[in-house]
C-alpha cells in the first residue's frame, strides 16, 4: 500500500486532516512528525522528551519504521541520513558514516549481527490539524 493510501484510510479526507506519526518511548506515545514529513528513501531525525534521537523512515510499502538515530559503530546521531534500501525483503538503512546495514523492523545489523540499535514502536493516526 502506498503512503497516500495508508494515508486516506487513516485520515479520511487527506486535504483537511494532518496524519500524525507517533512514538511510543519511556514517557509513552509523543507525536514526532506528520505522515507528509517521511518520504519513503529518505530518513527524518527526531528529538525524544528524554534527550535521545530517532530516526524515522517510510518504505516503499508505506510501512513505518523507527529506530535509534545513533550510529553504534562511530557514536554519530546519522542514521536518519543513511540510505535505505532492502536485503531479502527486509528494509534496512545503511550508516552514511561506516555503511553498516541496520533492519528497520528489528533494528539488528546485517554485517555485524552482535550489533543493534533500539527499534521503537509506531503508530500512525489523525492529528489535530495541519
Amino acid at each position: 500500500m502506498s503512503p497516500m493510501s495508508l494515508m486516506s484510510i487513516v485520515a479520511g479526507d487527506t486535504a483537511t486532516t494532518a496524519v500524525t506519526v507517533e512514538i511510543h518511548c519511556p514517557r509513552g506515545w509523543v507525536a514526532v512528525c506528520t505522515l507528509d514529513d517521511l518520504l519513503p528513501g529518505r530518513g527524518v531525525a527526531a528529538l525524544l522528551p528524554d534527550g535521545t534521537q530517532a530516526a524515522l523512515f517510510t518504505d516503499r510499502a508505506g510501512q513505518v519504521h523507527a529506530i535509534a538515530n545513533r550510529d553504534p559503530f562511530t557514536g554519530a546521531q546519522v542514521l536518519s541520513r543513511g540510505l535505505t534500501g532492502s536485503a531479502d525483503g527486509r528494509p534496512f538503512v545503511a550508516s552514511p558514516l561506516l555503511k553498516q546495514r541496520f533492519d528497520l523492523a528489528s533494528g539488528g545489523c546485517l554485517d555485524d549481527p552482535a550489533v543493534s540499535v533500539p527499534v521503537y514502536r509506531v503508530r500512525v493516526g489523525a492529528g489535530g490539524g495541519s
